[in-house]
């Protein structure tokens, strides 16, 4: 991270949590004359004015007609209320899409490098379901594990050049839990038709729901919150990551000065006993 491009920037990383519902979306990623989970959300965010430079990145991607509790991240310059936007999102997005939440963290980054792992629940109606619960069981012991899935997957999946995936397949109360930390197109459904009816057929996005995004500590630790302990004067706003490692301290730009001091002696002084700040005017 560079600190002197943080310190001259206005620009935040911002991880929006999001639930939406598959029956509303024909795809998950942008897509001319197709209503997309991604481009609903940034229709809504560029009417409201919270806009980013680059693209959306996402926790997950889903199949049409595939619901999700998902996460979709943005590097942006905006610096208002980020609790009103979520209100007149949730307000015009009628039901479509829901923001739960919302976490600060670093700029720039690679988002889908921070996912720990994936859960998916797919949720078939019992009468459709051929196979015995044992044989169901059975069944999900045997897929779990490190291999090659490409038996799972479409024509797109099996042109991807690494096939090997690890993933652990349960069964509980008529619902497949698949907890993987990479899936291939498909792969998902093609399994739960394998499974539940015996057939290597994908079955109806509708039955599955991208239930959670579990990140890595490494991005969960690098999420600012404002610190309410710490009174330094001149300093109006405290921002500091989860870990206590960095801060961020929010200052008028004609107090800039006497926080960062002659040659720098104040805010060394400071860094000694806080480590890695940045100072941003406001």
């Amino acid at each position: 991270m560079d600190i002197r491009v943080l310190e001259k920037s206005k620009k935040m990383g911002y991880i929006f949590d999001i639930s939406y519902k598959g029956s509303y979306f024909d795809a998950f990623d942008e897509m001319e004359n197709k209503i997309t989970v991604k481009g609903f959300f940034r229709g809504i965010m560029n009417s409201l004015g919270f806009t980013w430079a680059k693209g959306i990145q996402q926790g997950g991607r889903t199949d049409a007609k595939v619901s999700g509790n998902n996460c979709l991240y943005v590097s942006s310059n905006f610096t208002g209320n980020v609790q009103k936007i979520i209100s007149d999102f949730n307000s015009k997005a009628e039901g479509k899409i829901k923001i739960t939440g919302v976490r600060k963290t670093f700029p720039n980054l690679v988002f889908p490098d921070y996912v720990e792992k994936r859960k998916y629940i797919y949720r078939y109606p019992e009468k459709k379901i051929l196979k015995s619960e044992q044989d169901i069981m059975s069944m999900c012991k045997e897929l779990s594990g490190t291999y090659d899935v490409s038996r799972f997957t479409d024509t797109k999946g099996e042109k991807l050049k690494e096939h090997i995936r690890s993933v652990e397949v349960s069964f509980k109360d008529g619902e497949l839990i698949f907890v993987g930390n990479s899936f291939m197109p498909k792969q998902v459904r093609i399994m739960s038709g394998y499974i539940l009816t015996g057939e290597m057929t994908a079955l109806l996005g509708k039955f599955l729901t991208l239930e959670k995004i579990y990140l890595k500590d490494e991005i969960l630790n690098n999420i600012f919150v404002k610190e309410l302990d710490i009174k330094i004067e001149n300093v109006e706003i405290i921002e500091r990551t989860e870990d206590k490692n960095f801060y961020i301290f929010y200052v008028t730009k004609d107090k800039k000065g006497e926080v960062i001091g002659k040659n720098g002696k104040n805010i060394k002084k400071l860094r000694k006993e806080y480590g890695t700040i940045i100072v941003r005017e406001i």
